[in-house]
């Protein structure tokens, strides 16, 4: 086996389709390389790179054979697989299109989302975002678009009143493009990305969450609500739940590559587990815990309906939605004194900061201020 090797990478040099030569420092290759017709060193990218055309590829491998392995994974790795694969059953099934919508995302890029193993909401926006960069660019083709073009296009997009997070989707979708699926070294750090909006959690307090649950008469939809709520569970992992998930002697509840595809355990509520039981005897769900009437994971919206319907009967005039049950679980606890670190790993927050937003909604933390008006 060769110990040498050299890497392609897809480059834009300009506005000039570029192979770029990226290898470990060596004399022998050095020498061999400067003799390339057309060859030049990129300071930008750190590596040598000769004009992208098929007798410079041949002239590479013709080049090197016997001498180092010519790595093409990154290089050819864009080209659409012509095999057939799953990845079409991904981008049917997992990204639905209307009828008159032409769906023009790479098939190399779904392919590498399939690979990577992202969640399929994530999968969702970044398809989504990427296809709205193509319409905007329609009729260029993609290794062709630079930094320039790509901050043009996210200055529309904040000119068009979009969502900071919105606008880091973008970001985040269009990288993965150019730096993932092509392999091309990181073209985007100078980027500026939006500026995150610091907002504090919309919360219900316990007698509204108590006044919620009152108006829930259905029993599967009084034990969705209450997972929500008293396991602090965001709504896609209840969905999630498998029947076995459920450990009632120990009061846990498992949750099975929750977000960030990690797995963690949260309480379980005795006062909803004779509920919880009566549902598993009543139903005798199969593979998930709440299934649809025609089988398969309960829907997401009908979720929506429950909770904003329950609320709306309670007399809760501000919208809610099953996200704010989980704040509201964080912030409760919060108020009993329990300790954040605690919070921080029933929630499943990579970091403390994350969990902190809770203290500056919690009870607790004005507590023992003076009323100045007293």
């Amino acid at each position: 086996m060769l110990e040498k090797s050299i890497t392609l990478k897809h480059l834009l040099i300009g506005q000039q389709r570029c192979i770029g030569l990226q290898f470990k420092a060596d004399r022998v290759l050095v020498s061999l390389v400067e003799r390339l017709p057309g060859v030049a060193w990129s300071d930008e990218f750190g590596m040598y790179f000769i004009p992208n055309s098929r007798d410079n590829v041949s002239l590479i491998f013709k080049t090197f054979k016997s001498i180092a392995w010519v790595n093409g994974n990154y290089f050819f790795g864009s080209r659409p697989l012509l095999t057939k694969n799953r990845s079409d059953n991904f981008k049917r099934t997992e990204h639905p299109k209307p009828a008159n919508h032409e769906s023009i995302c790479p098939q190399n890029y779904l392919e590498k989302l399939e690979l990577k193993q992202y969640a399929k909401n994530t999968a969702r926006i970044y398809i989504t975002c990427f296809e709205a960069f193509m319409r905007y660019y329609e009729g260029i083709p993609l290794e062709q678009i630079d930094e320039n073009d790509i901050r043009d296009y996210l200055l529309h997009l904040s000119r068009s009143n979009r969502s900071t997070s919105y606008i880091n989707q973008a970001v985040n979708s269009i990288k993965f493009y150019y730096e993932v699926v092509l392999g091309m070294p990181n073209r985007f750090y100078s980027i500026e990305r939006p500026r995150k909006r610091k907002k504090l959690p919309e919360i219900l307090s316990v007698t509204d969450v108590q006044s919620l649950l009152a108006q829930v008469g259905n029993l599967k939809h009084r034990c969705i609500v209450g997972l929500l709520y008293a396991s602090g569970l965001r709504r896609a992992e209840v969905l999630a739940l498998r029947p076995t998930d459920l450990d009632f002697s120990r009061r846990m509840v498992r949750i099975r590559q929750g977000k960030g595809n990690k797995d963690r355990y949260s309480i379980l509520s005795k006062t909803l587990i004779p509920e919880l039981m009566e549902y598993l005897q009543r139903y005798s769900p199969d593979h998930y815990l709440f299934e649809s009437p025609n089988g398969g994971a309960y829907s997401a919206s009908s979720v929506l309906k429950i909770v904003s319907r329950a609320a709306r009967r309670a007399g809760i005039r501000k919208r809610v939605t099953p996200h704010m049950l989980r704040h509201s679980f964080a912030t409760h606890l919060l108020d009993k004194g329990v300790d954040l670190r605690r919070i921080q790993v029933l929630l499943g927050h990579n970091s403390s900061k994350t969990t902190e937003i809770y203290t500056h909604v919690a009870e607790n933390s004005f507590k023992g201020i003076d009323d100045l008006l007293s």
